[in-house]
């Protein structure tokens, strides 16, 4: 599956107030799903020992496909490709990379 399709296919999941003009839930939704993603590796780290087992990889695995359907979700109340993000992306960091500068902080870098 491509991000293309991805996007397509979560959009038809997708029952939240005002769709089609709400950017605000899904950002909202977003931040709950990143913090469930962040509470599940924490709790690797203070009951595990930080060692992931199998079981936590798929709650995790389950928690980032959430992420992804929220980021997928503010992307096409933005009017933007899933695609077009993961590219621009992609070049924003071979840049740095380039430059040498992957490091430190600043968007404008």
């Amino acid at each position: 599956m491509d991000f293309k399709m991805y996007q397509t296919l979560s959009r038809e999941t997708a029952l939240y107030p005002n769709k089609d003009n709400n950017f605000i839930y899904p950002t909202l939704g977003l931040a709950g799903e990143s913090g469930e993603v962040a509470e599940k590796i924490k709790k690797v780290i203070r009951d595990e020992n930080g060692i992931v087992s199998e079981q936590k990889k798929i709650e995790i695995e389950k928690e980032l496909g959430d992420v992804l359907w929220y980021v997928a979700q503010i992307a096409t109340e933005l009017g933007l490709s899933l695609d077009a993000v993961a590219k621009k992306n992609i070049e924003k960091l071979f840049s740095r990379k380039e430059r040498n500068v992957l490091m430190g902080s600043g968007d404008n870098r």
